[in-house]
């Protein structure tokens, strides 16, 4: 069997242990389908979605393949539950967290028969989840985007597949991944596989505005910043637009935007302020988080998704890891797994002929 075929493919039940991981305003049913039909794991970013536009994304999803997906959700949502049981209904594979659910949560997930996968950036919180059952850790290190820790791959990694590889649990790195060489070197450290964010933002179905995706290609791995400015809690964004904005204002101007932000994002997204007011007391109790920073993590879907959909690199804000640096062009998703599966392939091969 080749060795690219790892438990996260049997789990998974894909061909290639590469997963594209979820990312709100551009994880959308048209690049989770293109990843799934080319071998891979797409996951759906449902966190930003109603949970009529969760039923719509999801058919769509199911009309474009029939191959294995996955839905990322938040545990700290009102509807959560119910959006488990859609998931279930409609067949879905996989079960993603960004922030781990409680322990009740993951074992509803398994019992209706879901593959359950929580994103984790320390050795501790791998081995919390490991020991609650789920199925599969995505372990992010700190070049990668979005929210993220301050331990490198290369070294948070390892521990992870130390701590709970024994366990059964799936090992996926994360961070710092675009190319078949990084997929090797994670299957060194022990993991099964890569998830791949940045790298799958800028492929040709990745909604992604198109005048964004040329303002990531030149961009270097010095051009990102990790920054609490933006919610209150560490992610990796590109310097630039809002962000620099950001990081000079005063406490109360950032609350002052956040809170503005916050106002127009509920009138996109059909929120009712008694929604708006639960969700904020669910997520400063569920993440240990101050007030000023309920108020900034609600700004963060505005600044997104003013940047992202809309082009404004001016004024939002584009979360990305620091591999943005060594990516040069806008591939498909086919062409993308190809390449890395090959350039895998190869390396191997040449690993093998060195060793005889």
């Amino acid at each position: 069997m080749s060795p690219l075929h790892t438990k996260a493919c049997d789990l998974f039940g894909v061909r290639y242990p590469i997963v594209q991981t979820g990312m709100g305003y551009v994880s959308d049913a048209g690049l989770t389908t293109a990843t799934a039909r080319a071998g891979g794991l797409g996951i759906l970013s449902a966190g930003l979605l109603t949970y009529d536009e969760l039923v719509t994304e999801v058919d769509r999803i199911k009309k474009g393949t029939a191959a294995p997906f996955g839905v990322n959700i938040r545990a700290d949502q009102l509807d959560v539950e119910r959006r488990i049981d859609l998931l279930v209904s409609a067949g879905v594979k996989v079960v993603s967290f960004a922030l781990a659910p409680k322990e009740a949560l993951i074992a509803r997930c398994k019992d209706a028969g879901l593959v359950v996968v929580c994103s984790i950036g320390a050795r501790r919180h791998a081995e919390k989840v490991a020991a609650w059952g789920v199925d599969a850790v995505i372990v992010q290190g700190g070049e990668g985007g979005g929210h993220t820790g301050g331990v490198p791959t290369s070294l948070l990694l390892p521990q992870v597949v130390d701590a709970v590889g024994g366990t059964g649990t799936v090992v996926i790195g994360a961070g710092g991944f675009f190319d078949g060489r990084g997929l090797v070197a994670a299957l060194a450290y022990g993991a099964d596989g890569i998830a791949m964010g940045t790298r799958f933002l800028l492929t040709a179905e990745s909604p992604v505005d198109q005048e964004v995706k040329e303002f990531y290609l030149a961009k270097t791995v010095a051009d990102t910043v990790l920054t609490t400015e933006v919610d209150g809690v560490p992610q990796r964004v590109l310097r630039a637009g809002t962000v620099d904005q950001l990081e000079k204002s005063n406490a109360a101007g950032r609350v002052l935007r956040a809170a503005r932000n916050a106002v127009a994002f509920r009138k996109i997204s059909g929120t009712s302020w008694g929604d708006l007011v639960r969700e904020g007391l669910a997520m400063r109790k569920g993440q240990d988080l101050s007030w000023s920073q309920v108020v900034m993590a609600a700004n963060a879907p505005m600044l997104y998704r003013s940047a992202l959909l809309e082009g404004r690199t001016d004024v939002g804000v584009m979360a990305t890891g620091q591999v943005v640096g060594l990516i040069e062009d806008l591939p498909t998703c086919a062409e993308l797994l190809d390449r890395v599966v090959k350039q895998a392939t190869t390396v191997l091969d040449q690993l093998s002929t060195v060793e005889e």
